[in-house]
């Protein structure tokens, strides 16, 4: 999940649809969730959690990834946040917050708040949150977030004043836990640079539920409880964390089943979770999930794109059709991920509001399988001479070991038809995120694991004009409406804009999503509290867990 630095974008989703019109009629109030301040951090003990989830940066502003995020959700403070076990928003180190006028979201600051250094956390610090964020406006971040952000005033040491550009805006609460909301130090961050990960550190700039007592890039962490923490999840349940990154899943899940870390986390093949479900040693863990798996298309470098030599739109879009209509989601759920990610035939993931199934009837067979007769047709009837040579990218270590098989798989399914010749090519991570918005991948393998559960969270950040994926779509009536039910309050009224942007995007596939999963923690016996934070905030927050 990287991000285009523009102002035309929506990224992240709100709570759930039910509770948005609430959200903007009435400030949230403080409470919930075990919150306050608290003397003592920690309880005691260690947890080593491992993980193949890569870190970009701690800067928030240079970062839009999972592996990122879940750093920062531990030890940045937010202004609002997701209380154990819910996905709508509450105030976290702030006392209050609500809607003041239609276009002024006012956030009141608890008193005394300070960062782990001694520095005092202010309404200043604040306002340059958010001001950095829009100055800086990295590729890789989050700035995107904040495009109805218009100014941000500190009127006192506990008071901050969101001036923003549209009314009503539903999502603009939730915003504020999102990957562009963790609060910084002013003291230590730059204003209008990145901050090295290092003096980050240094400045022990934090003042969530953990500081960072010892890090080394992608290799370990270790987090140690923060005494000073005034937000709403309370004292963490254990006073030191271990996170270990690990390159193969194979060696995590040895790691994990033999007792060597307490808890795996991101990311275990489907085949290693169904085999650990028999271990007695752990335990598996399942959550509600809104992760998803996707094909995007760069609609400047695919075959017949606008900057290549045979461009032409018509053929461009015939080839993302022929796609369309060749995969073979049961294939890929069943033979690759043993039912752990089940079919996905439209944008929005089933069982949120909105959700539809529009690609289901529009592409293969009419009923959830492929279509190779089809898929010729379309690529004839668009004079696309066949077979099409198709570059397609995908990322081992970001997505799982199993995304290896995945992406053979499809690209059998593309290329036992004739009409397709595919040729694979895997990057590491970091190098991928940085070719994937320079236009070197005519086609490639994203996932999006969400950051609140509402069907905002799967539009705005694909298909905005200006999106995160820099892929150059653009359909004016698609980003229109994107904006139009970001601050539509009529619940129903939204659900139908929602709908009609799938239908929209579907026709342009500018992406082919075809599967979407569940969160899944393995964890020791003696270990609990994973249950407490696999919820549908999908943030894992390490102070859920303890031992013993």
């Amino acid at each position: 999940m990287t991000s285009a630095s523009t102002k035309g974008k929506r990224v992240l989703a709100a709570a759930a649809l039910s509770s948005a019109t609430a959200l903007i009629l009435v400030g949230c109030s403080a409470g919930g969730g075990g919150g306050g301040s608290t003397d003592d951090a920690g309880s005691g003990g260690t947890i080593t959690i491992g993980t193949t989830e890569q870190i970009t940066a701690l800067d928030p502003a240079g970062s839009y990834d999972n592996g990122s995020f879940a750093v920062m959700n531990q030890v940045y403070p937010f202004l609002l946040n997701s209380p154990y076990g819910s996905p709508d928003v509450k105030p976290d180190i702030a006392e209050s917050a609500e809607f003041t006028a239609p276009t002024e979201y006012t956030v009141k600051l608890k008193p005394g708040l300070k960062f782990a250094n001694g520095n005092d956390l202010t309404a200043s610090d604040v306002k340059f949150t958010f001001d950095r964020q829009l100055a800086i406006a990295d590729e890789n971040g989050p700035s995107s977030l904040l495009y109805n952000l218009d100014t941000t005033d500190a009127v006192d040491d506990t008071t901050v004043v969101f001036h923003l550009k549209a009314a009503n805006d539903q999502i603009f609460p939730q915003i504020l836990s999102s990957p562009v909301g963790p609060i910084v130090d002013e003291d230590v961050f730059a204003a209008d640079a990145l901050t090295s990960d290092d003096d980050i550190v240094a400045g022990n700039a934090f003042a969530g539920q953990y500081t960072i007592s010892s890090y080394d890039f992608n290799n370990l962490i270790q987090y140690k409880a923060n005494k000073d923490y005034q937000g709403l999840l309370g004292a963490p349940k254990t006073d030191t964390i271990n996170v270990k990154y690990y390159v193969e899943a194979a060696n995590l899940k040895l790691d994990v089943q033999e007792g060597n870390i307490d808890v795996a986390h991101r990311t275990l093949s489907a085949t290693d979770i169904e085999d650990l479900r028999g271990n007695d040693n752990v335990q598996v863990v399942d959550g509600p999930g809104g992760e998803i798996r996707y094909i995007v298309f760069n609609f400047n470098t695919q075959p017949y794109g606008a900057t290549t030599a045979e461009a032409d739109p018509a053929k461009a879009l015939a080839v993302r059709q022929a796609v369309a209509d060749l995969i073979d989601r049961d294939a890929i759920s069943e033979q690759v991920y043993k039912g752990t990610f089940t079919p996905l035939y439209s944008y929005v993931p089933a069982g949120l509001s909105g959700a539809t199934e529009s690609l289901l009837e529009m592409y293969g067979d009419g009923s959830g399988g492929p279509d190779a007769d089809k898929a010729k047709a379309t690529l004839e009837a668009a004079g696309v001479a066949v077979p099409v040579k198709l570059n397609l990218q995908y990322v081992s270590e970001r997505y799982g070991p199993s995304s290896g098989d995945e992406y053979a798989l499809i690209k059998d399914q593309l290329d036992s038809t004739g009409l397709f010749e595919v040729s694979l090519q895997s990057t590491e991570w970091v190098q991928y995120s940085k070719d994937r918005v320079a236009d070197k991948f005519p086609a490639y393998q994203l996932g999006w694991f969400p950051d609140y559960s509402d069907a905002d969270n799967y539009l705005t950040p694909f298909f905005l004009t200006e999106n995160f994926l820099a892929n150059h779509y653009d359909n004016p009536v698609v980003n229109d409406k994107i904006l139009e039910q970001a601050v539509t309050p009529d619940v129903e009224a939204r659900t139908k804009l929602i709908e009609e942007i799938q239908d929209l995007v579907a026709a342009d596939l500018s992406t082919v999503p075809y599967l979407q999963g569940a969160q899944v923690a393995v964890v020791g016996t003696d270990i609990s509290g994973a249950e407490e934070t696999l919820d549908a905030s999908f943030k894992f927050r390490y102070a859920a867990l303890s031992k013993g």
